[in-house]
């Protein structure tokens, strides 16, 4: 869950000479920077070092990152004819970058490399807000009363997907993640018919490639025991359920992830040890449980006490 990042001194280097875009289409210092967790916290994985929006981009928005204020598209899809304009990427062609990444961590990385996307209707919700909303008024206002539109979008949108995680599989990533950051703004019922079955499409075209697929909705209480439908080998769960509630939820015969707050790291270290054992705690009752944060680390989180969080989780297990 974004290991990489503002909290580490290492990356912070790095950003200083390039913006955010140049970052992650670079690819000796996308693997430079994918690489800094693992050697500086002892984590059990890679995580890609890239962007959900970059397949997006391809597709035929106009795409830039602002300071403080995040991504930003500044011709987003509002009518058919926008979504007429899409196409569906070619990853080789497109975003060889990317894949160039995924090639030079396998051959220097020593822990398995997780890839990964953003799933369909949380790409869809920037590409029509032009970037992060509140409330998602007009994602939900084309749901609600252009469904043909949002139908069109979407099935655009989770081809794309789908393509580009294989992509990604074939360079050699060995688990790819599905992150859903915003379907948990739908109530259950649209969640249903919004996001989960784009969502399950993606999942169900990768299993025949025969990597570890995980499913993560952010805000997903309402929405738990739908998204362990989706075919997903491993569920993640935010801190915002009891993880003993999301393993009732989910069911014993799939996998968990997370779902420590992200704020508990700016606790003290016998607070943050507490907190962790309490999860792998509840964790016991899944098939089994990866144990990770609820959402992703935060910036002004002290390095130290994500390397001590790492220090108990491995002494637990």
């Amino acid at each position: 869950m974004r290991q990489a990042g503002r909290y580490l001194p290492e990356y912070r280097k790095i950003r200083a000479k390039v913006d955010f875009l140049t970052l992650c289409k670079s690819p000796e210092l996308a693997a430079e920077v994918t690489i800094q967790p693992v050697d500086i916290l002892g984590v059990d994985a890679a995580i890609l070092f890239s962007d959900i929006l970059i397949p997006i981009e391809k597709m035929g928005l106009k795409l830039r990152f602002y300071e403080k204020k995040g991504p930003k598209f500044s011709n987003p899809i509002r009518t058919q004819k926008d979504a007429d304009k899409l196409k569906i990427i070619n990853p080789k062609e497109d975003v060889p970058y990317v894949l160039e990444t995924i090639r030079i961590l396998r051959k220097a990385l020593n822990v398995p490399l997780i890839g990964f996307s953003g799933a369909p209707f949380t790409a869809a919700t920037y590409m029509i807000e032009g970037g992060s909303s509140k409330n998602f008024l007009k994602t939900k206002q084309i749901i609600y009363n252009d469904p043909l539109l949002f139908t069109s979008l979407m099935g655009k949108i989770t081809q794309t997907t789908i393509d580009y995680l294989c992509a990604q599989i074939e360079a050699g990533a060995q688990a790819v993640q599905l992150f859903d950051s915003w379907a948990g703004a739908l109530s259950p019922s649209d969640y249903e018919v919004a996001a989960f079955p784009y969502a399950k499409k993606v999942i169900e075209a990768l299993r025949p490639l025969g990597v570890p697929i995980i499913y993560f909705v952010n805000d997903c209480p309402g929405v738990l025991s739908i998204a362990a439908g989706s075919g997903a080998d491993v569920i993640g769960v935010d801190w915002r359920v009891d993880m003993a509630e999301a393993v009732r939820k989910v069911g014993q015969t799939i996998t968990v992830q997370g779902n420590l707050d992200p704020c508990v790291l700016f606790s003290s270290k016998n607070y943050i040890k507490d907190m962790a054992l309490d999860v792998i705690e509840k964790g016991k009752g899944a098939r089994a449980h990866i144990f990770n944060l609820g959402h992703g680390v935060l910036p002004e989180t002290p390095p130290e006490n994500v390397k001590t969080l790492v220090k108990v989780v491995h002494e637990a297990y």
